[in-house]
């Protein structure tokens, strides 16, 4: 039996590696942990406990009613849902257009689209806070559904592009030989091959939305409205905050991101290894 020689260039990279996901799991076990706490055991440091020994699975109970949490969840799935629907259609077309059909300045105008990703989005806040509040839209979850119908962001447009490249081109021209029309190719050969790809982008909006807190803070003045991101805010007070009701909520938000993610992350992982296979 072959021994495998030791090496201490893998022993230290190992090393690191457990150690960055130990800063990552930290914070999660901390807020799993309070949520089953009182809130006055949560400051507790001497002794230390590493887990209650009674756990109050009420604090769950409580923290689904203590706002109007169901209402919250519905918007924020509307908004998820709507805007997901929204990104992989718009940016599958766009990127279908940017690396299946041939047209005069299309490298220039990829080359714009992406110059977009180095524009702070706190440069455009203001202007496009403007554009909605003059179309009375303020206070909806328009500013918030719309823009993802208008292109799908420059990332994901780009993501579909470079998956769309990997496709043989052969396969557009046999299909044109059949008399298949661009909208036809696009829906019957091209979007049926880029599933991974389409799984990437639609967990990356998902997840943005259902965890966005930016958007929603500026556009929704409506507590019937919030989205979960406001929602988690009614824990917190002026002169007192419900910490272990707040952790409890965190978590319940937090499981649905980490169950998608958990699914998706084969998909995820092969849609990201595959955009580089063609420039």
């Amino acid at each position: 039996m072959i021994k495998k020689r030791f090496n201490i260039k893998d022993f230290v990279l190992y090393m690191v590696l457990i150690f960055i996901a130990f800063l990552c799991i930290v914070p999660l076990f901390w807020m799993v942990r309070s949520s089953f706490m009182k809130n006055t055991a949560i400051y507790v440091l001497d002794p230390f406990v590493v887990w209650p020994k009674e756990m109050l699975w009420e604090n769950y109970k409580n923290a689904w009613t203590f706002s109007d949490f169901p209402v919250y969840t519905r918007n924020t799935l509307i908004i998820a849902i709507a805007s997901l629907v929204g990104t992989i259609f718009t940016s599958s077309l766009a990127a279908y257009s940017f690396s299946r059909l041939k047209w005069k300045g299309r490298s220039f105008w990829f080359s714009v689209i992406l110059s977009t990703l180095m524009l702070p989005a706190t440069v455009t806040l203001i202007p496009q806070f403007l554009i909605w509040k003059n179309l009375h839209l303020v206070n909806t979850f328009y500013p918030l559904i719309l823009p993802s119908f208008l292109g799908g962001g420059a990332y994901n447009i780009f993501l579909m592009r470079q998956f769309f490249l990997s496709i043989p081109y052969e396969l557009d021209e046999a299909a044109e030989i059949d008399g298949t029309s661009k909208l036809q190719i696009y829906s019957m050969i091209v979007m049926p091959l880029s599933k991974s790809a389409i799984i990437v982008v639609g967990l990356f909006s998902f997840l943005y939305n259902w965890n966005d807190f930016f958007g929603p803070i500026i556009y929704l003045n409506d507590k019937a409205h919030f989205t979960l991101a406001l929602g988690l805010l009614q824990f917190r007070g002026d002169y007192d905050s419900k910490w272990n009701l707040l952790m409890a909520a965190s978590t319940i938000v937090i499981a649905p991101c980490i169950l998608i993610y958990s699914i998706g992350q084969k998909y995820l992982i092969e849609g990201i290894s595959l955009t580089g296979i063609k420039g």
